[in-house]
């Protein structure tokens, strides 16, 4: 070889090492300006990927390509040290009401088919999980609670993941490797709607599900054949003949929340009488219609019934399914049906959950569940400085109308940071970014100290 042609080499050589240390030295997880970004110390945490198995009707679309290369860019970090996934995401609660979800198959033909249709998503998780670096744990949300842990793990091989023990699998709170005081859970034991349900439906005695299962189909079912609220079928009317029954009350609080739900919220144009939820999936097995899940009036003696889940009003049940889902500081009946669908309520139990367990040592808790990204603090039984996070969601903005002019890459797609300050080893920041156009727009930190 000639010098010339040696040179030459040398500096295409250079030039690609050069290119190499360039790509990783600008890698925004390493480059965080309150870490010492010299270790493996970092913890990242999304939720709510939503990612559906017909990309003709996922909540998650337009998000896909960022993701994939979000998560790139956490597979060539040099400081990430673990990627949380809190729930919700594969998603088999979102699903058309007259779409059967499994099809002529099973849950592990619907995990395959999920896979697939996100498989640049699933390739990038799969080679973080592989390469060994980065330890990558997973949660059930309530749109996830019916998979078994053999079907996450099929679609995921080595992924870690972390569940209540025993047939309360479809919930689980994780303490990260050397983070005794950092709490991470999806969020939806405290929801009247979305907590684990066991024993609700009489017909269905294998069932878990709740309530905001039924939810989730008719939404579906809103936004892929939508109509106007003015068209919209109206829910009829229900009359509380009885107000100082409990039950019975608790039971309009019901009504009249499906009631602004579907007039407000998931509006569509069906008849409530025709049977359209076909289910088949997580212990369920028939086709319900609309006003199988909305109370009426008895023809009877005026009480306020319903088709499913009739015996849950009343507030020892509530406690019971409480504790069935874990959850130590109880709520009440009612606050909990209006907090379920306010968001608010659900963050707030986290302070009530872990920050005023006097017996709790947690400083830090992240949700998923309520979309809604923030940060708050509170202070703990003890008088110390606590923090609240939520992981918010990575679903696109939906729209009834086809043709919006939507910039989804501003939208949503949200996660939070958890990193050693570099100053003080026995702080912690917690960050919430949103990622905007592929890169990271900081929108709130706080810092706790251990």
């Amino acid at each position: 070889m000639n010098r010339k042609a040696g040179l030459l080499l040398f500096w295409i050589a250079a030039i690609f090492l050069f290119g190499s240390c360039k790509s990783n030295s600008t890698n925004p997880f390493d480059t965080m300006g309150v870490s010492s970004n010299d270790t493996r110390d970092k913890i990242v945490v999304i939720s709510d990927l939503h990612l559906g198995s017909d990309l003709s009707f996922s909540e998650n679309v337009k998000h896909l390509q960022r993701l994939e290369q979000f998560l790139n860019e956490i597979r060539l970090s040099s400081t990430v040290k673990e990627l949380i996934i809190g729930g919700d995401m594969i998603d088999e609660w979102y699903i058309p009401t007259r779409s059967d979800t499994y099809g002529e198959g099973t849950q592990a033909d619907f995990v395959r088919k999920t896979v697939a249709a996100n498989q640049g998503v699933f390739d990038v998780l799969n080679g973080i999980i592989t390469d060994g670096n980065i330890k990558v744990t997973y949660l059930p949300g309530n749109h996830d609670m019916g998979f078994t842990p053999e079907n996450i793990e099929m679609a995921l091989p080595g992924i870690n993941q972390a569940r209540d023990a025993g047939e309360k699998f479809a919930t689980g709170t994780y303490y990260p490797e050397g983070y005794p005081q950092v709490a991470i859970e999806h969020g939806h034991r405290y929801d009247f709607f979305c907590s684990m349900t066991p024993n609700a439906i009489e017909d269905a005695p294998e069932s878990f599900f709740a309530p905001g299962y039924f939810f989730a189909r008719i939404a579906a079912n809103s936004f892929t054949d939508p109509t106007t609220q003015e068209e919209a079928t109206k829910v009829g009317p229900v009359t509380l003949n009885d107000s100082t029954n409990p039950e019975q009350y608790s039971k309009y609080v019901y009504y009249s929340l499906w009631k602004n739900i579907m007039e407000n919220v998931i509006y569509v144009k069906d008849d409530f009488n025709e049977p359209i939820i076909k289910t088949n999936i997580g212990g369920l097995t028939k086709t319900y219609s609309i006003n199988d899940i909305i109370p009426m009036n008895s023809e009877t003696d005026g009480s306020i019934q319903m088709k499913l889940y009739n015996n849950l009003f009343t507030q020892a049940n509530w406690e019971a399914r409480q504790l069935y889902n874990n959850v130590r500081s109880l709520s009440e009946i009612n606050a909990a049906m209006v907090g379920s669908l306010q968001t608010v309520f659900i963050d707030e139990r986290s302070n009530a959950q872990y920050f005023q367990d006097p017996d709790s040592d947690v400083r830090v808790v992240v949700f998923g569940h309520t979309h809604i990204p923030m940060i708050k603090t509170y202070l703990n039984s003890k008088g110390d400085t606590c923090l609240y996070a939520n992981s918010g969601t990575w679903e696109d903005k939906k729209s009834r109308d086809k043709n919006a002019n939507i910039d989804q890459d501003v939208e949503k797609m949200d996660f939070v940071t958890i990193v050693p300050v570099k100053s003080d080893k026995n702080k912690l920041q917690v960050g919430l970014f949103q990622y905007q156009k592929g890169k990271h727009v900081l929108k709130d930190s706080k810092e706790v100290e251990l």
